[in-house]
C-alpha cells in the first residue's frame, strides 16, 4: 500500500476539484453471501481505495472541503476483540484517524443518523448512484429528511453529481506510484502466461492451466486474478468470456489465455494465444499473423493526440482486409465495414482504460467526441479474430480458430510504454516455448 501522504494528497486534490460548496460520499460495496453463511472474498471499492487505502468492508468516506472541522469523516467498523478473533483485525475508529487520515471517525452503524448533518447546506452532493441499493435508499432518505428541515436552516443539496465528473478524471491519469504498481502487476502476469505456455499441453485440462496462472499471481504477492481467468482451448477460444475452463486441451488446439494479476489493487490484463502442441498449423498461422501484425501496429499508435476510436478503426480496417484474404468475407473492405459484416468475426472494442479496475474509471468521450490520449493514461490494445466452429459459409480449415493478442500500454509524451512487452507473442517465441 502507498504512503499515507499519497492518499492525503489525492483527497486534497479531489476536494479542491469539487470545491467548498460540495460534499462527497464514497461507500464501500457490501459483502456478498456466497452460500449458506460463507461470503465471497471482499474487495474494496476502487474509489475508496484510491482516496484512503482503507480495505475493510462497511466503510463510508465523507469529504467536506468547505467545512471548518471534520473535513474528512470516516464511518468504519469499531474494534471488537471477539469478532476480530473470528474475522480478523480491524483498524477501528482510532486507526481510521491515526493511520488513514480521518479528522473524525464514527461507528458504521451511526451513518444513517449522522449523514443528514454532514451533507446539509452543501450545494452539490457527489455520489455514484446505481451500485448499492441500500446506500442509494439512504441517500434518498437523507435528502427527504433535509427537505423537511429546510425552514430550520438545514437544506438538502441542490444537485447530485456523478463521481465521474471529478474523481474518475483523477483516476484516469496514473501517477508514478501507480505506474510502478501496474508494471509489477504486468511483470507477475507475464511470468504466469509463460508458465501457462509451458504447462498447457495436449491432455492437460484448461483448469489446470488456470491453477498454474493463479498460483503464480499469489506466489509473487498478488491478491489473485484481477478478473476471472480465461483459458479457452480449440473452439472455446472463440467465446469471448469463456470462464468454465473445464475441457481437456487437444492436440492441434490453439489455447487462448486472458489473465491479469491484481497487485496492490491494480490489475494487469494480458491475452496470448499459442499452439498446444508447439506448432501452428497453416490456417492457424495465417490467422495469427493477421492479428499480430494488426496488434503491433495498433500499439504504436498509442500516443498523445490519438484516440481509442482511431486505434479501433485502424484495427477494424486491417482485420476486415484479413477476413477477405482468409475467405471469411467477400467484396471490398469499405463495403464490409459499412455493413458491419466484420462483426461476425471481430465483435468487441480494441481498447479500454486500465488501473484499479480492469475496465477502469474515466470518460471515453468529451463533448460527444472521442477524447485524445494523454500522458499518464493506460490502455489495453487487444484485436482478435473469432471463427466459431459452426459459423456459416466459412472455409472448413478455419472453423474453431480464435486468436486474441492483448498488451497493456502506458501513454507517455513520446513512444508508448508497453508494460507487457516481456510477454512473448511472436510465432517463433511461442513455438519455442510450447515445444
Amino acid at each position: 500500500m502507498f504512503d499515507p501522504a499519497i492518499f492525503a494528497a489525492r483527497r486534497a486534490e479531489y476536494m479542491a476539484a469539487i470545491g467548498p460548496s460540495a460534499v462527497a460520499v464514497v461507500r464501500s460495496l457490501p459483502e456478498r453471501l456466497r452460500n449458506g453463511d460463507a461470503f465471497h472474498p471482499f474487495r474494496q471499492s476502487s474509489d475508496l481505495v484510491y482516496l484512503t487505502g482503507f480495505v475493510e468492508p462497511d466503510t463510508t468516506l465523507v469529504l467536506r472541503p468547505g467545512a471548518e472541522t471534520e473535513r474528512v469523516v470516516m464511518f468504519v467498523r469499531p474494534r471488537d476483540p471477539e469478532l476480530e478473533t473470528w474475522d480478523g483485525r480491524r483498524a477501528g475508529l482510532e486507526g481510521a484517524k491515526e493511520r488513514y487520515g480521518a479528522d473524525a471517525a464514527y461507528p458504521a452503524i451511526e451513518l444513517a443518523a449522522k449523514l443528514p448533518e454532514l451533507v446539509a447546506n452543501h450545494h452539490e452532493l457527489h455520489y455514484g448512484l446505481g451500485f448499492d441499493d441500500e446506500m442509494d435508499r439512504l441517500i434518498a432518505t437523507t435528502i427527504a429528511r433535509l427537505r423537511k428541515t429546510e425552514k430550520k436552516g438545514k437544506r438538502p443539496p441542490h444537485a447530485l453529481i456523478d463521481p465521474r465528473a471529478a474523481l474518475h478524471e483523477m483516476r484516469l491519469k496514473k501517477r508514478p506510484e501507480e505506474l510502478r504498481t501496474l508494471r509489477k502487476a504486468c511483470e507477475i502476469a507475464t511470468e504466469a502466461h509463460v508458465l501457462a505456455m509451458k504447462t498447457g499441453r495436449p491432455g492437460v485440462f484448461e483448469h489446470e492451466v488456470e491453477a498454474a496462472i493463479n498460483y503464480t499471481f499469489r506466489k509473487h504477492g498478488g491478491s489473485g486474478p484481477g478478473y476471472a481467468t480465461i483459458v479457452g482451448a480449440g473452439e472455446n477460444a472463440t467465446i469471448l468470456h469463456y470462464i468454465e475452463n473445464r475441457c481437456a486441451i487437444a492436440d492441434g488446439d490453439l489455447v487462448l489465455v486472458d489473465a491479469g494479476c491484481e497487485y496492490d489493487h491494480y490489475t494487469s490484463d494480458i491475452t496470448r494465444t499459442w499452439p498446444a502442441n508447439g506448432t501452428f498449423s497453416g490456417p492457424q498461422r495465417h490467422v495469427y499473423e493477421i492479428v499480430l501484425a494488426t496488434q503491433i501496429a495498433a500499439v504504436q499508435m498509442a500516443k498523445p493526440g490519438t484516440t481509442i476510436d482511431d486505434i479501433h478503426n485502424f484495427c477494424v480496417r486491417e482485420l476486415t482486409a484479413g477476413m477477405i484474404e482468409l475467405g471469411l468475407l467477400t467484396g471490398s473492405v469499405d463495403d464490409r465495414i459499412a455493413d458491419q459484416a466484420y462483426r461476425k468475426f471481430y465483435m468487441h472494442g480494441t481498447s479500454h482504460w486500465l488501473g484499479l479496475d480492469v475496465h477502469d474509471a474515466g470518460a471515453y468521450t468529451r463533448d460527444g467526441k472521442a477524447r485524445p490520449l494523454e500522458p499518464g493514461m493506460v490502455i489495453t490494445v487487444e484485436p482478435g479474430l473469432y471463427i466459431a466452429h459452426d459459423a456459416p459459409d466459412v472455409p472448413d480449415a478455419l472453423r474453431g480458430i480464435g486468436v486474441r493478442i492483448e498488451d497493456d500500454v502506458a501513454i507517455t509524451p513520446g513512444a508508448p510504454e508497453v508494460l507487457t512487452a516481456a510477454c512473448p507473442k511472436s510465432i517463433d517465441d511461442l513455438e519455442q516455448l510450447t515445444k
